[in-house]
């Protein structure tokens, strides 16, 4: 392990609301890094959904994941963050001075302060139950990219909003979808699964994948559906299994954080954890009210940065003052 590098704010977590916390920790003339366990910056959308369209951005009617990731990298880089990619936080550990050293699988941070941004920690799919062995060979659990659906025959297994978002997503591109799912009730967001419900995409409730088949790869999915007694075969050339995530806070675990459910972390208004010194912004905070979206996040790694400059300074002022009066060199994401 090298020397220690020593920034003012170390954040947890590269994702949309970990990059806005890059970029505002900069406004306030302060240095961060950034480490995340993923190769490149992005978090969730970039590992799972970056084509998927996302609605729910302020002024944004619509972006797709990888454009949205695109220009919040951008907006970081005016602050020169430094980038601790491929890498786990792992220990955390006080100083004695109000600092914390934090160590990763390759690298020592010394800090003043924690902001942990990590969405909903280290995750992995839920399988599907059946046709495993067909992974990579038509079964995908994400779909990075649209390309490989255009012409073919797709089923999708779920009912969140993965499941609909990819079905709006690949219709219009593959030469057919169908939607299975074991409710006749949707998880999804109310609006999106009428939308679905207008297009050519077919519906199939009530229903469980209960097998795959084919040869070198998937040619046929086997739909059991309640009250059929012969289970229905779709021919198609690719499942997306879109069944949720198991989360895993790792390590963070052993923080000294007080969690919810042992999956979320608790958080006050000023977005403080139980340990002083140590926040936390995004999905992976815990609160009464709390909704968790994107939007919510950018608000919430703001707040926590601004406290976080007064637990360094405690003579420095909460606000930071309005950033539309100060030049910017804004790069234009290509």
């Amino acid at each position: 392990m090298s020397d220690d590098l020593e920034v003012d704010m170390l954040i947890i977590g590269a994702g949309p609301v970990g990059l806005y916390g890059a970029y505002y920790v900069g406004e306030r003339g302060l240095s961060a890094a950034v480490v995340d366990s993923l190769s490149e910056v992005g978090g969730q959308v970039t590992a799972m959904y970056p084509e998927k369209q996302i609605y729910d951005v302020a002024g944004f009617p619509s972006v797709s994941g990888r454009d949205l990731v695109r220009g919040l990298a951008a907006q970081a880089s005016q602050r020169n963050p430094t980038y601790l990619l491929g890498q786990e936080a792992q220990q955390l550990a006080p100083l004695g001075d109000g600092r914390f050293r934090v160590t990763t699988t390759r690298t020592s941070v010394v800090c003043g302060a924690v902001i942990v941004t990590g969405g909903i920690g280290t995750f992995s799919p839920r399988p599907l139950p059946a046709g495993e062995e067909f992974l990579g060979r038509g079964l995908d659990y994400f779909v990075p990219s649209s390309q490989e659906y255009v012409g073919r025959d797709v089923v999708i297994v779920g009912g969140g909003d993965s499941a609909i978002d990819w079905a709006l997503m690949l219709g219009p591109l593959a030469n057919s979808v169908r939607l299975v799912h074991r409710r006749d009730a949707f998880r999804a967001h109310a609006g999106s699964v009428e939308k679905v419900r207008a297009t050519d995409v077919e519906m199939i409730v009530n229903a469980q994948v209960t097998a795959l088949t084919g040869d070198a790869v998937l040619e046929a999915a086997h739909v059991t559906i309640k009250g059929e007694d012969t289970p229905r075969v779709l021919r198609c050339d690719k499942v997306v299994a879109a069944l949720g995530f198991t989360a895993n806070l790792g390590p963070l675990r052993e923080w000294g954080l007080e969690l919810q459910h042992n999956r979320h972390i608790v958080v006050d208004t000023a977005m403080r954890t139980s340990v002083p010194g140590v926040f936390a912004a995004g999905d992976i905070t815990d609160y009464d009210g709390k909704v968790r979206l994107i939007s919510v996040g950018f608000g919430e790694v703001a707040t926590a940065v601004n406290n976080a400059a007064v637990y360094l300074d405690p003579d420095a002022h909460v606000f930071p003052g309005h950033t539309s009066n100060e030049p910017h060199d804004v790069p234009v994401p290509a």
